[in-house]
């Protein structure tokens, strides 16, 4: 991801990518923090049409007791907790990039 916010087509791509391994009579439960935003955008567009009848979307604890009672945010508490160990590759103003070699 190269830019901040959310942005829909991450988790459109996911999904659509989830059910690529699913059996085709399979549902799952979406807890994302912008569910509900996502399942608009879904049914306005038409996007994950064949997928849509078999994704339950729902959002924080309070609406996620069939899922375990998370808050649909574990992956963002993981990174939060791990960012001291990833190395600071911006400086304000400058680009940094890396060339990697590949041996044959």
């Amino acid at each position: 991801m190269t830019s901040a916010g959310e942005r829909q087509h991450y988790a459109l791509a996911l999904i659509k990518s989830l059910f690529g391994h699913l059996p085709d009579n399979f549902c799952i439960g979406l807890l994302y923090d912008i569910g509900c935003q996502l399942e608009q955008s879904c049914r306005k567009w038409g996007f994950l049409k064949s997928f849509l009848p078999c994704i339950f979307f729902s959002i924080s604890v309070f609406h996620a007791f069939g899922f375990g009672l998370s808050d649909g945010e574990g992956c963002e508490h993981f990174w939060s907790s791990i960012k001291g160990l990833i190395p600071s590759l911006c400086v304000p103003g400058v680009c940094v990039q890396y060339a990697t070699s590949v041996s044959s």
